[in-house]
C-alpha cells in the first residue's frame, strides 16, 4: 500500500534538524507523498530545500492566519516567486476566530489574495479554519476557486455543511488527533464525508494520536511529545476502523483522491 499525507509541517523547527531521519521512517512504512505546508515567509526557503532534496515532499507555500503580522510588504511577490521555484500547492491559508489573542482584521483580505493566486494557477489550496466555518463557506461561494479543488485541513466543521463544501470542490482531510475518544463529533462528521472527497493527514508535529495508536514516539528538546509523520499509517488504520472498512480499499480511495487534487505537481 501507498500512503499519502495531505498536510504536515515537516519544516517545523521542533524537529531540530531530524528531517532526513523522519523521512527515512516515512518511506519505510510506505509514505509515497506528503504535502508540507508553510506558515510564513521565513519557513518557505526550508520547505523548498526539502522538496528539492526529497522526492516524496510536495511543498505548499502560504501564509497561516496566525502569522499574518509577520508578512513583509512584498509577501505576495515572494509567494509567487516560491510557487515558480518548484511544483507546489498553496497553503496553509485560512480564517481563525478561535485563537483569543489573534486579530481577525486583515485575515479575509490575505485569505482571498492567496485563494486568487491558487485559482489563477489552478493549484490546490490547503485551508485552515477555526470557528469561522459559515464565513469561510460564504467567501468560497462568492469567489473563484481552483478547478483542482480545495483541501479543508483537519475539517472540524458541522456535518451539515459537508454537502455545501463538497459542492464547491472541497476535500476533507482527517487527522489522527480525531481518534481521541473526546473527538466523537468529528468522527461522526467524517462518516458523512463522501468516499471520493476523503483525504488523510498527520499535521505533524502537531495533533498527536492517542497513546495506544502512536507507533512512532518522538519528543522535542524539552521532552514534549511530537507527532511523527510516519504515524500516517496508523491514521489510515484508525480511520478504516472508524468507517468499518479494511485499510486496503480505503488507501486505494485516498490515493485516487490525492492524485485528483495534487497529481501532476
Amino acid at each position: 500500500m501507498k500512503f499519502y499525507d495531505a498536510h504536515n509541517h515537516l519544516q517545523d523547527e521542533r524537529f531540530a534538524g531530524r528531517q532526513s531521519e523522519l523521512l527515512a521512517a516515512c518511506e519505510k512504512v510506505g509514505v509515497a507523498k506528503m504535502v508540507v505546508n508553510g506558515a510564513c515567509e521565513s519557513d518557505w526557503p526550508q520547505m523548498l530545500a526539502l522538496a528539492r532534496e526529497n522526492k516524496i515532499v510536495l511543498p505548499s507555500f502560504g501564509y497561516h492566519p496566525w502569522h499574518l503580522a509577520e508578512r513583509t510588504p512584498d509577501w505576495q511577490k515572494n509567494l509567487e516567486k516560491f510557487l515558480d521555484a518548484a511544483p507546489s500547492a498553496v497553503g496553509e491559508i485560512g480564517l481563525d476566530r478561535w485563537k483569543s489573542d489573534l486579530s481577525y482584521a486583515g485575515q479575509e483580505e490575505v485569505f482571498l489574495a492567496q485563494l486568487q493566486i491558487a485559482t489563477e494557477r489552478n493549484l490546490p489550496v490547503s485551508i485552515h479554519c477555526l470557528h469561522a466555518w459559515g464565513r469561510l463557506l460564504e467567501l468560497l461561494q462568492n469567489n473563484s476557486r481552483p478547478a483542482r479543488g480545495i483541501v479543508l485541513h483537519s475539517f472540524g466543521g458541522p456535518a451539515e455543511m459537508v454537502p455545501a463544501f463538497a459542492k464547491l470542490g472541497a476535500y476533507f482531510s482527517f487527522p489522527g488527533y480525531f481518534l481521541h475518544e473526546r473527538k466523537l463529533r468529528q468522527r461522526k462528521t467524517f462518516r458523512q464525508v463522501p468516499a471520493d472527497r476523503l483525504l488523510i493527514e498527520t499535521d505533524a508535529p502537531d495533533q498527536l494520536l492517542p497513546a495506544d495508536k502512536n507507533q512512532f514516539r518522538l519528543a522535542d528538546a524539552e521532552g514534549k511529545p511530537l507527532n511523527h509523520p510516519a504515524n500516517l499509517a496508523a491514521v489510515y488504520s484508525g480511520l478504516a476502523e472508524l468507517l468499518g472498512e479494511k485499510v486496503e480499499p480505503l488507501a486505494a480511495h485516498v490515493e485516487e483522491n490525492f492524485q485528483r487534487v495534487f497529481g501532476g505537481l
